[in-house]
């Protein structure tokens, strides 16, 4: 992985993110360089002064843009836009959850990325599902032509959003292959835990089941095929996505997207300072996410999170990636999903390593590449289905 902070491994993962989803190398090196040295004092330390070096460069776009709109020129704000919303989305995954100034910094990158899709007419629509007293934020992105169209659910992982499943561009890749992707911030990720304090828990197909029943009451309006949904996750979604498809059967297929199979080992592994942590002030973010007040608290809410006893129960289509130096989440845990999945009628294990490329988490230092291979195999496997 390009490592343009030598010795800050989550800093670094972040740029690469950016540069993979439409960055601008001369504007993340305008963005980076001034942190350059505060990226030597560790992943916690110095991030405030990183929103700001970052949060500057998206300023200046931002001017740019409104001049653009001003002017009429509606495709270039709609470009410029998307990489200022790119930009501080980034930088504000980094921070803190008692920065006071996060759910400012989240709400800007919606609202960037809003203005985009408005001015560029993006097939994508706000919707909310309703979910136990409150409801879940998504966007859905439709594929061209009347369908109705297979659709995939995707997932985050524990500290992404909704906002960078669409910068991956891989809702657009399923779009091109005929295929509609409901993006969704689930409890503990996005905007459902920033801005309506849901948080996480280990059985996903609580929230599966009211994702699929509003997918099902909605599908003449939305050109979506009923009968034709899939799941995709990425990161600690490798676990949600896996444990959702083997217990909510109307999940016709899925795919970990950087295997999980076991997220509590992994904790018990973290807090002896194994491997590298996603996002700095580790601990303070999971207890966020799960609501956690303590650590035993942490231990308690996430101890079932693993796919042991849960895998076999998987009856559809999946498929497991996984890069071979993920050093988040070991390859080991690739293996024991697919190990695992016994009673699935089509699994696939696609490990990425060198020369290939992918190798890091979730791919995400050849993310395009991976993501084209990912879209590939849902198009065809549901193709299969019909």
């Amino acid at each position: 992985m390009f490592m343009y902070f030598p010795t800050n491994y989550v800093w670094s993962m972040s740029v690469v993110a950016t540069l993979n989803n439409g960055g601008y190398i001369d504007e993340v090196d305008r963005a980076c360089r001034p942190v350059l040295e505060a990226a030597l004092h560790g992943d916690d330390a110095g991030t405030e002064e990183l929103y700001a070096s970052w949060s500057a460069v998206a300023d200046r776009l931002i001017a740019k843009a409104q001049d653009d709109e001003a002017r009429g020129r509606t495709i270039g704000a709609g470009e410029t836009y998307y990489r200022a919303s790119l930009y501080t989305s980034q930088a504000e995954r980094l921070q803190s959850p008692g920065w006071s100034g996060r759910n400012a910094a989240y709400q800007k990158s919606i609202d960037l990325l809003l203005k985009h899709v408005e001015l560029l007419r993006v097939p994508l629509t706000r919707v909310e599902i309703p979910y136990e007293g409150s409801s879940l934020p998504g966007y859905f992105h439709r594929a061209p032509g009347d369908g109705p169209h297979p659709v995939i659910i995707q997932w985050n992982g524990l500290d992404s959003t909704k906002e960078m499943m669409y910068y991956s561009g891989f809702p657009q890749m399923l779009a091109q292959r005929g295929v509609s992707t409901l993006m969704i911030d689930t409890p503990g990720s996005g905007e459902a835990l920033r801005l309506r304090g849901l948080t996480a828990r280990h059985d996903t197909e609580a929230w599966a089941a009211a994702i699929v029943d509003w997918l099902e009451s909605e599908a003449d309006a939305l050109g979506v095929d009923a009968e034709r949904i899939g799941v995709v996750g990425w990161s600690l979604g490798g676990y949600y996505a896996p444990r959702a498809l083997a217990f909510e059967k109307r999940l016709k297929l899925g795919v970990a997207w950087g295997a999980n199979h076991n997220w509590f080992e992994v904790q018990e592994g973290r807090r002896q300072r194994e491997g590298e942590n996603p996002v700095p002030h580790y601990w303070d973010h999971v207890f966020w996410v799960w609501g956690a007040a303590d650590m035993d608290d942490f231990v308690e809410r996430t101890r079932g999170m693993h796919l042991n006893g849960v895998a076999e129960r998987i009856t559809s289509p999946i498929l497991i990636t996984h890069g071979v130096g993920d050093r988040q989440i070991n390859v080991k845990y690739a293996h024991q999903t697919y190990e695992q999945a016994v009673n699935s009628p089509k699994r696939e294990l696609r490990l990425f390593d060198d020369p290939e490329g992918g190798t890091e988490h979730i791919s995400i230092d050849n993310m395009p590449y991976v993501a084209g291979i990912i879209a590939d195999w849902v198009a065809e496997t549901f193709g299969e289905l019909v």
